[in-house]
């Protein structure tokens, strides 16, 4: 019962719940991600959605050297896996400050860089970093263009800029504004609400150019306002989508003008039958995330199913015909938040012409990696 857009072709070898990922399906959402971005240096893909070291490598080998990440242990996945330059576009407060001095150290070879939205906590960070053997690291100042979760109203953000070119464990390089609460699902409105956060943002730059300070980069958005941001023309612009290298039912049944295809799928399987139409398969909450509200899921094969309850190991489901799927029968599903629904798995089992050609682990799935 797999889907022949998905072609499998020994699946009983397969444990179930897996994760799968379909690598000729990853190398065409990355061609489309390079195409819409107009090159490698336009992109700095966020790796939360992932959090594979082999998917940093591909990246890295299609010439995309940014990459962007939310924890210290995607951040030392990167390093590990290559990666050329990583943007930690997340708070660093309390331990993690002595756990990034330590990662700067460890990693020579990789820029870390980090975002910042707040004066004591980029004293912290100033003393931290001093004391590496870099010395300095480059930082972003995060802006706040609507999310209302972490950044600097854009209005304050010159004073902040302004101090923090006095500490000495930070470089001012750059602004970084995150629009994920943009979700308007056509272009044009979502066009039309991305364009005061892009104005606002850019406003500030003019006005830190106009008075001598150097703005090296403006790190923006996500996947949804991607194709807007695409096509801004300015210098220094990066591109930060995550959930399209891999993407998923929410945002393809949310944003149809996204060209990206689900390469990241589940594998479950049939495990009982307990009454004339329901199936119950093994894919429970412990296997795909369980958020967002409403359905986790997307099945493949099985026409006219309603999702049911759902428990750790248990998903119910109900359908017209369930007396072709008997207990063992394996199915596909497409998750609707990837992001979490990775961060479930040790690793996942690449798909490559139909054979389990490769194993990719979810290495940064945690928190801690070795940064302790």
């Amino acid at each position: 019962m797999i889907d022949l857009r998905y072609p499998i072709r020994d699946p009983d070898a397969i444990p179930s719940p897996s994760l799968l990922v379909f690598r000729e399906v990853v190398a065409r959402n990355l061609a489309a991600m390079l195409g819409m971005a107009g090159g490698p240096d336009r992109l700095r893909p966020h790796v939360k959605t992932h959090k594979m070291p082999a998917l940093v490598r591909m990246v890295e080998a299609n010439g995309v050297g940014k990459h962007k990440c939310a924890t210290l242990a995607e951040a030392e996945m990167v390093a590990r896996a290559g990666g050329r330059d990583v943007l930690i576009a997340y708070p660093m407060v309390g331990p993690n400050v002595a756990r990034l001095a330590s990662l700067v150290d460890r990693y020579p070879e990789t820029t870390f860089r980090v975002a910042v939205d707040d004066l004591e906590a980029a004293r912290g960070l100033s003393s931290a970093i001093e004391r590496t053997r870099r010395g300095s690291l480059p930082a972003l100042v995060d802006l706040d263009v609507g999310m209302g979760r972490t950044g600097i109203d854009p209005a304050a953000a010159f004073d902040l800029i302004d101090r923090l070119q006095t500490l000495p464990g930070l470089d001012f390089d750059g602004l970084h504004a995150y629009d994920g609460h943009i979700r308007e699902q056509d272009i044009e409105a979502r066009r039309r609400v991305a364009r005061s956060g892009l104005d606002t943002t850019f406003a500030l730059r003019d006005r830190l150019e106009g008075r001598g300070i150097e703005v090296r980069r403006v790190v923006l958005g996500g996947t949804p306002t991607f194709p807007i941001h695409a096509t801004v023309d300015e210098p220094g612009v990066e591109c930060s989508p995550g959930t399209c290298l891999l993407h998923d039912a929410g945002y393809g049944g949310k944003f149809p003008d996204l060209p990206f295809e689900p390469a990241a799928l589940l594998l479950t399987r049939v495990i009982s039958r307990p009454r004339p139409g329901r199936l119950c398969l093994d894919l429970g909450h412990k296997a795909v995330a369980a958020d967002p509200a409403g359905p986790r899921l997307t099945l493949l094969g099985l026409p006219g199913a309603a999702l049911g309850p759902q428990s750790e190991e248990h998903l119910v489901v109900d359908a017209p015909d369930t007396s072709r799927f008997p207990p063992g029968t394996p199915l596909l599903a497409i998750p609707t938040h990837v992001c979490p629904t990775c961060a479930l798995h040790d690793f996942a089992s690449v798909i490559d012409r139909g054979e389990v050609a490769d194993r990719w682990d979810v290495t940064a799935r945690g928190r801690e990696g070795t940064t302790r």
